[in-house]
């Protein structure tokens, strides 16, 4: 059924971006994601359509990555084309951060997200492939999911039984290329298939608003020792937040950044900054007419360069940001002209996976 939904919508258009600028910090954060990979606990959930539970769980708090794959089947090396003949399911292997979000927490979540009364797929997918299953890991795991599918049955929020499996994982087998991160590759595809699928329809009927996880605030904004700041940190990061360096103008990552979002210090991650307060002054540096926090800002004087100015620097890491200058326009009058290289820009569609969250509304309620 679903490779019938797919093959109804047009071929979709591939739209790139590149940023020439940015190429040493994305080479920093691959790797800061794989020492973060090496370190997670992993939980495997099959919940029907894997292109679906990867894009669900992606956006979680604490999630690192999510890999597409095949188990529970017999049988060496399962293909998209062979694995439902070898006893496979679809299911997603989650990386997670066990310090920010419990391995009880993302199975309460997962009966949130999948009808667990199915014994005969997921939604539009039928077939034994699309089976809803918990493969655990360790004993651990199977202790934890036993009592999370007991306490769901106790509850009686379910008519009919729970037909969810908990099973042991022996091999996870991770599915082709094209299927990892389907939901960003190609989305109006995705889009196309998830509607007509009735997932959404059919978990909004079962679950309502309750998504088994309460959100998740991100508070921690302590400042790194400097060894750890010199290895997460880009050259011109350091020199910027911690020398009081300055980074090129009009050449930097946000002097042109027009997406809708939140500045944070790059060191902390505490807030500083909204889109919806950000201008082109002109200057080659982004600019904002007012802090987005103003708890997290602090001003100091600044007589360097045989001139007098007002420094910005962030609270809680103490991060060099800029300087604030009485020529803005209104209705503050003042400009907060940054350096890029001291933030670490949120898009609004990542806030509440990130941990700001409740930064949401700003953008919700903006016309």
């Amino acid at each position: 059924m679903k490779k019938l939904l797919i093959s109804l919508i047009m071929l979709s258009f591939i739209f790139g971006c590149q940023n020439g600028n940015t190429q040493q910090a994305e080479v920093k954060n691959k790797m800061a994601k794989a020492d973060e990979i090496k370190s997670s606990s992993i939980a495997t959930l099959a919940g029907g359509c894997f292109w679906c539970v990867e894009s669900d769980f992606e956006k979680l708090p604490g999630v690192i990555k999510v890999v597409s794959g095949y188990a529970g089947g017999k049988g060496e090396n399962p293909t998209y084309e062979s694995y439902a003949e070898m006893g496979y399911i679809e299911v997603a292997q989650i990386y997670y951060d066990a310090k920010k979000i419990t391995y009880e927490q993302l199975l309460n979540y997962f009966w949130r997200h999948i009808d667990p009364t199915d014994a005969g797929g997921q939604f539009v997918d039928r077939g034994h492939q699309y089976r809803s299953a918990i493969f655990y890991h360790d004993e651990a795991q199977r202790q934890i999911a036993e009592k999370s599918k007991q306490a769901l049955t106790k509850s009686g929020k379910l008519a009919k039984p729970i037909a969810t499996e908990i099973i042991k994982l022996t091999k996870f087998y991770p599915a082709e290329d094209y299927h990892q991160d389907y939901y960003k590759k190609n989305p109006l595809r995705y889009k196309y298939y998830r509607n007509g699928s009735g997932r959404d329809q059919t978990v909004k009927k079962l679950w309502g608003n309750d998504t088994g996880i309460e959100p998740i605030t991100r508070q921690d904004f302590t400042k790194p020792d400097d060894a750890t700041l010199r290895k997460k940190l880009t050259k011109i990061q350091y020199d910027v937040t911690q020398k009081n360096g300055t980074e090129p103008p009009f050449q930097n990552e946000y002097d042109n950044n027009k997406k809708a979002g939140i500045y944070v210090d790059i060191v902390s991650g505490e807030p500083l900054f909204s889109s919806l307060d950000k201008y082109d002054s002109g200057t080659g540096w982004p600019s904002f007419t007012k802090p987005l926090e103003t708890g997290n800002i602090v001003e100091r004087e600044d007589r360097s360069f045989f001139s007098t100015r007002t420094e910005v620097r962030s609270k809680h890491a103490d991060s060099h940001l800029g300087h604030v200058f009485p020529d803005g326009p209104k209705p503050t009058g003042l400009r907060y002209c940054m350096n890029s290289a001291a933030l670490k820009f949120i898009p609004k569609e990542d806030l509440e996976k990130e941990g700001y969250g409740r930064y949401l509304k700003l953008f919700t309620s903006a016309k």
